[in-house]
């Protein structure tokens, strides 16, 4: 196993944990706007957009490569797109949430007599933090494994269609050349003269066994 498969483990089991606090959060914030405000945040339906998905298929791509070889899911190319989107919604969550916190609570939470309102405070940033966060990680594992596949392919071998841990992305695909064997060639030192057999006299018949 490669040091890119171990990292695409741990990004992947990571953002899986991130992804499940972010939906707690998220889910929780929803519920508060709708009791008391009877609308709801766009960060919140964001985050839970994004968490279930995360939740889903994270896990789901690092189960199938251990336990299927060749899954469609643990394709270079279909990991890239998809984790693009990915952070694409976690990036749109925080960036919401941020926008949301920065309105309702520009100077922090500083409500200890309302601590419903403090509450979901402190819950908006974490959700801004957590969002952040994930997309980050997202992001840095989204580059490295792009630019570790445009090095691969750039030395012959395909990786696009195969999964991390079975890729070599900096390995040449070229097979060694095999040297000529060696051909030990008679040298003529000029010592040696080949035997000549003497030619019978002239006039003479041969004569010849029979």
């Amino acid at each position: 196993m490669g040091a890119i498969s171990i990292i695409r483990i741990a990004v992947l089991a990571s953002s899986t944990l991130f992804s499940i606090v972010v939906l707690g959060l998220a889910a929780h914030i929803l519920s508060l706007t709708q009791q008391y405000l009877g609308s709801y945040f766009y960060f919140s339906a964001l985050g839970i957009a994004a968490g279930v998905l995360s939740m889903v298929t994270l896990p789901l791509m690092v189960v199938l490569d251990f336990y299927r070889r060749g899954a469609f899911t643990s394709m270079i190319v279909v990991e890239l797109v998809w984790l693009f989107i990915l952070w694409v919604l976690w990036v749109a969550t925080a960036a919401e949430a941020a926008v949301a916190v920065n309105f309702f609570f520009p100077f922090g939470c500083i409500y200890p007599e309302y601590p419903v309102t403090n509450q979901a405070c402190h819950e908006m940033q974490a959700t801004e933090a957590f969002s952040f966060l994930i997309f980050i990680i997202l992001l840095v594992y989204t580059i490295l494994l792009l630019i570790s596949a445009l090095v691969a392919a750039s030395r012959g071998n395909g990786v696009w269609l195969s999964s991390v841990k079975e890729s070599t992305f900096f390995r040449s695909s070229d097979s060694p050349v095999q040297p000529l064997p060696m051909v030990r060639w008679p040298q003529y030192t000029g010592s040696t003269v080949p035997s000549q057999q003497p030619h019978p006299p002239a006039g003479r018949p041969q004569a010849f066994a029979v």
